[in-house]
């Protein structure tokens, strides 16, 4: 889901002009959001080569025409869904970043932001993952150039734990191991038996920092605490 390759080019995509853009933007990017809330739920169930725009139609109660409005194609679909999950989730950390100076918490709430918002659109991550290289040209450039921001604003993250801490290695090795121990949650996380986002941001980031045995020596020093 985050590729560490240099940027190459970022070619804007035009939207074609439509009633819509006469309408107010609150209003198109209302009913925008829901079409791929449910275009997510259709690539989910049967992939991108599996669904089709009639799917989404039955699926939505919106007719073809209706749905061809606010897009043009099946590709430009699945380009508004990458987008806009990639662009809120590095929107969301820059605000959560804002203010908060020590390294070690800053790599924190990066993996915090990261799993809470997987977590809650675990739907959303499994086509991310899955349909990861199905996008060409423009949009495909586009949305690889938010993720390989994104990947960067962790590597920077990274290096100033490292620099702090006088930590000799490879950042590269430790950030794409890192996004390795996220991006695949969806696989196993189950609600019911599992912690919440929190809980399991604080653990992983226990090992990524400091180790597996990490958790056994938090674990131990609280027995040791409620013990005095």
């Amino acid at each position: 889901m985050v590729s560490s390759a240099p940027v190459t080019s970022s070619v804007p995509v035009r939207r074609r002009a439509t009633p819509a853009d006469h309408e107010p933007a609150t209003r198109f990017d209302r009913r925008l959001g829901k079409i791929l809330h449910h275009a997510t739920d259709v690539f989910y169930e049967k992939g991108y080569d599996g669904a089709s725009i009639r799917d989404l139609s039955r699926v939505s109660g919106m007719s073809l025409s209706g749905l061809y409005y606010y897009f043009e194609s099946k590709e430009k679909l699945l380009y508004l869904i990458q987008k806009e999950t990639f662009s809120t989730i590095v929107e969301r950390l820059r605000e959560r970043l804002d203010g908060v100076s020590d390294p070690e918490q800053r790599i924190r709430i990066f993996i915090l932001n990261h799993l809470e918002y997987f977590l809650a659109n675990r739907k959303a991550m499994k086509v991310l993952s899955h349909e990861d290289d199905i996008l060409k040209n423009g949009y495909g450039a586009e949305v690889a150039s938010i993720k390989r921001g994104y990947y960067r604003i962790c590597f920077s993250l990274l290096d100033d734990y490292r620099g702090e801490r006088k930590l000799e290695g490879s950042s590269r090795l430790a950030v794409l191991s890192l996004f390795g121990m996220m991006n695949w949650i969806y696989t196993w996380y189950n609600p019911r038996v599992d912690a919440d986002a929190a809980e399991i941001a604080g653990k992983m980031g226990d090992i990524f920092l400091h180790g597996a045995g990490a958790i056994a020596a938090h674990k131990k020093n609280r027995k040791k605490r409620s013990v005095h």
